[in-house]
């Protein structure tokens, strides 16, 4: 972790003197680039959807997660700092990515849009098991699960807000940021229901997955989570902690362990090989694949056709 904050220091440092250096000279993203369109910068992928869906072809959004990369420890470059300088809007999610928070405190006055100001986090354990000792909790995010766009009502309302905040720096298109919110909320009903439905009647309720992104889900579909790790996929849980978990999924008798698109499958091939069970793709949907061709709502749908087979959902 020091060799990880130390670059963090050094890249925030390299990224602020060349701001300085040549502020008004960005390339890759300057506010008034398309000055048709309002320049949106999305902290990572789910926050990108809610502003493509929403803004139509009246925004412009950047991504500052690129595809398949993990958006957890993401590092901003001088240039990507320069389009969080410039953005008419910054959607980002406070806690979540800390060279975000960094930029955005720095540059992003009143045009920085941070979704937990309208659905406040769940605690990390919410909706999962709360394992006395288990690493990974309590030292990120003061113990808050970031994961709030894997419950569809929750990132409804987000969007709801989103469309107000562009209406602000869009007047003109105001009423269209607004049908569209309601379109976007619709479809996530839709989704929602769906959720619900195909839940609703499983021969078992808990979730062994790679690290403890889906509380959220667990939470409104009254699921049961068992994190390998916690809320960072990168940390290594103890021999202590993999015992336990190996424990739980031998009680619960799991069939599948989940890992995600972006981490090692590794450890839950691990586990699945000390229980006899298989794995399985669960997407906590932080980004996208390099290669897909889904969005939130496809991949959504994926998760819930593997939950129904892994839970034998009737």
């Amino acid at each position: 972790m020091t060799n990880r904050a130390t670059y963090r220091v050094l890249a925030a440092a390299t990224a602020l003197l060349a701001l300085g250096a040549g502020a008004g000279c960005s390339t890759g993203g300057a506010a008034g680039a398309d000055p048709q369109r309002v320049d949106v910068v999305a902290a990572f992928y789910p926050l990108q959807f809610l502003a493509e869906r929403i803004g139509g072809d009246a925004v412009r959004v950047t991504n500052l997660a690129k595809p398949g990369a993990e958006p957890h420890d993401l590092e901003l470059n001088p240039s990507q700092v320069g389009e969080v300088s410039d953005a008419e809007l910054i959607v980002y999610l406070k806690g979540f990515q800390p060279a975000v928070d960094d930029a955005v405190a720095q540059n992003g006055g009143d045009r920085a849009f941070d979704v937990t100001s309208v659905q406040p986090l769940l605690d990390a354990s919410a909706g999962g098991h709360d394992h006395e000792g288990e690493e990974g909790h309590a030292e990120e995010s003061g113990g808050k699960d970031p994961h709030v766009w894997l419950d569809p009502t929750r990132l409804a309302g987000i969007g709801d807000q989103l469309a107000q905040r562009l209406g602000k720096a869009d007047p003109d298109h105001a009423a269209d940021y607004t049908a569209r919110a309601t379109a976007l909320r619709a479809d996530l009903t839709t989704l929602d229901g769906e959720f619900k439905h195909g839940l609703a009647t499983c021969q078992r309720r808990e979730i062994v997955t790679s690290h403890a992104a889906f509380g959220y889900l667990a939470d409104r579909y009254q699921l049961d989570q068992v994190g390998i790790t916690g809320l960072s996929p990168d940390v290594e849980p103890s021999p202590q902690r993999l015992a336990h978990v190996i424990e739980e999924a031998k009680e619960h008798q799991a069939t599948t362990i989940f890992f995600e698109t972006l981490v090692s499958p590794k450890v839950a091939e691990t586990i699945a090989g000390q229980v006899g069970a298989k794995t399985a793709v669960l997407d906590p949907i932080e980004g996208l694949a390099a290669d897909s061709n889904g969005d939130y709502l496809s991949v959504m749908r994926t998760n819930l056709r593997t939950l129904q087979t892994a839970l034998s959902c009737s």
